[in-house]
């Protein structure tokens, strides 16, 4: 992304504050690959909607009382996907809020199961060079520590895209300021949700496509100790 990480967050704006209304007491979980911008287009989204931002994956650490990489360490993938399952589902207990989960959340039949039921789900798709650009930047990424990232990568969009194609949304992360990926998630769902702009007849509902690359589609705090 193009956006600086220390950028004042945006105000609310009064459609994102339609838009989160009509949520009715839905959250907002954001999927996709690990680098394809989810918490930090989220918080943003988060600001923008007037709504609290809570990032799965620091909800995992704070509750493990360790990073998710000495978590696969020393636990292994298994008991983390478990851990991770327990706190999205206390997450999604309360709302409305914006959620980021891990890469691998989405992939999980129940954590599946449960977004569809409590929340309605973006899924920022990115290609795989935008990807490795940013992931590139960091260390932190247990499942790409291969002797060949990129083929690990491509690997599992290979595997997750189609399930990822299951959220309610899909809008497509590029190196474009976030505000920009925010507006058009604002857009997409105030069409899914039948949200008007202010000021426009209510049989005008705003237009889904609000950028070249934004599209829809319909598909079927913490305390340590155990993750949950």
């Amino acid at each position: 992304m193009t956006d600086i990480a220390l950028r004042p967050p945006p105000e609310p704006s009064p459609l994102a504050l339609a838009v989160a209304r009509a949520l009715d007491g839905r959250s907002l979980v954001l999927i996709g690959m690990m680098g394809a911008g989810k918490s930090s287009i989220g918080r943003r989204l988060a600001a923008r909607m007037g709504l609290p931002f809570v990032d799965a994956d620091t909800e995992i650490e704070a509750a493990a009382g360790m990073s998710i990489p000495d978590i696969f360490e020393e636990h292994g993938e298994d008991y983390f996907r478990a851990g991770e399952a327990r706190v999205i589902t206390r997450l999604l207990a309360d709302g409305p809020r914006v959620v980021a989960t891990g890469g691998g959340a989405f992939m999980n039949p129940g954590t599946r199961d449960l977004i569809a039921d409590r929340s309605l789900s973006v899924w920022l798709n990115a290609e795989l060079d935008v990807l490795l650009r940013r992931i590139r930047r960091r260390s932190d990424r247990p499942l790409l520590q291969t002797a060949d990232p990129e083929a690990t990568l491509a690997k599992l969009i290979a595997e997750r895209y189609p399930v990822y194609a299951e959220a309610d949304l899909t809008i497509q992360s590029r190196e474009v300021p976030h505000d920009v990926i925010v507006e058009e998630i604002v857009a997409a769902l105030a069409a899914r949700l039948g949200v008007t702009r202010p000021g426009e007849p209510a049989d005008r509902t705003v237009d889904q496509q609000a950028g070249p690359r934004c599209g829809s589609q319909s598909g079927p705090e913490a305390e340590k100790g155990p993750l949950s």
